[in-house]
């Protein structure tokens, strides 16, 4: 949405055009569901990427969790996640990202009900398209492995990631040890993922 803000008209017509052929949808990024499990990393935004989830700390924890226990159905495996104030992340393994990105879409909508009253906003717009992108190796797993849980520190919101309390970085940091997860971070660097979304 903001690198479409940047095109000039002849870039938009070119971009429009391409979106047609591919039969891609003309708002909103493209889903393409995989048979089997494959491990994805699920992206949401909150509209203009306003601050609504971080309205409060408990806003906070409360998404997180419910984030959490709506991935944990649909997915064998939750890798790493971070939630801030204005979008997050979860890596995470499934066969069902179908059934998944409903789930969420579920969850989006209840929470916008929600906090659009606690805010005295009804009418309010609070999330943009949530999508979902296949790892495609190894680096590009740990390297979206890195990026999600480097996210808050990334974003200005925390110094170190352990200091961010919702994400699992902490309980990453004590499972693996520092020593191993500097050796991953420099052997799968995370360089301009998420510029574009990621090249991987």
């Amino acid at each position: 949405m903001y690198y479409w803000r940047t095109l000039s008209q002849k870039q938009r017509d070119e971009v429009s055009k391409h979106r047609r052929t591919q039969r891609y949808p003309k708002h909103s990024l493209p889903h393409f569901d995989r048979e089997g499990d494959c491990q994805y990393i699920l992206t949401a935004a909150c509209y203009e990427h306003s601050p609504v989830i971080g309205a409060t700390p408990s806003r906070m924890t409360e998404f997180e969790s419910e984030l959490l226990k709506v991935c944990e159905q649909f997915s064998s495996d939750i890798y790493a996640w971070c939630i801030l104030p204005n979008h997050y992340h979860v890596l995470l393994k499934t066969q069902l990202m179908k059934v998944l990105r409903k789930e969420i879409g579920k969850l989006h909508g209840s929470t916008s009900y929600r906090w659009n009253g606690e805010d005295g906003r009804r009418g309010r717009t609070v999330w943009r398209n949530c999508f979902e992108r296949a790892m495609k190796s190894p680096r590009h797993y740990f390297a979206s492995f890195n990026y999600v849980l480097n996210n808050a520190v990334h974003h200005g919101y925390a110094e170190k990631w352990q200091d961010w309390p919702w994400s699992n970085a902490s309980a990453y940091l004590q499972s693996v040890g520092t020593e191993e997860a500097v050796r991953r971070w420099r052997e799968y660097p995370v360089l301009d993922y998420g510029l574009k979304w990621d090249n991987y």
